[in-house]
């Protein structure tokens, strides 16, 4: 076995790099940790913002996530003052508009909040529904996908819960 001085201290060398370089990561690592603590979301830098919620199914769970959606929307302290929101209901999303649904309260409260709560009218006819049958303060849009695709158009935000 031979001795050889120049690889031993060739290895301690690279032992030493490989220490510095894990080192230096984790120390790279927990600034963007910190970095990432001090972060606190987007800033509204604009003074306008517009939103459409698209509204197409009839089941509970999906109509409540679309009203706590929008409720959020509104109460976050970015957005006070600069923001204006459609929910938009079309195919079996009518059917949370109906008299009956159960949703009322919480369609109203939203209409009071300024939100536009908007009804397809080919998904009226389509289902031979009137006007009377949903909640009185439901407007009307000629059809729910064209809402999407000129509200889309014009810089709105299209969320679907």
């Amino acid at each position: 076995m031979s001795f050889n001085i120049q690889s031993i201290i060739m290895r301690k060398y690279l032992f030493l790099l490989l220490a510095l370089v894990v080192v230096s990561r984790a120390g790279f690592a927990q600034g963007q940790i910190e970095q990432h603590r001090q972060f606190t979301g987007a800033k509204a830098g604009k003074s306008f913002y517009k939103a459409i919620y698209q509204l197409d199914t009839n089941v509970p769970g999906r109509i409540n996530k679309a009203i706590r959606n929008i409720n959020n929307l509104l109460n976050d302290p970015r957005l006070k003052g600069k923001i204006e929101v459609e929910l938009v209901a079309f195919s079996k999303g009518t059917d949370a508009y109906l008299k009956n649904s159960g949703f009322e309260k919480a369609f109203r409260e939203l209409a009071e909040k300024g939100v536009i709560i908007a009804q397809c009218e080919n998904t009226m006819r389509e289902r031979k529904l009137s006007k009377d049958q949903l909640y009185d303060f439901v407007a009307y849009v000629p059809s729910g996908n064209g809402e999407l695709v000129i509200r889309g158009s014009d810089g709105w935000v299209i969320v679907k819960p």
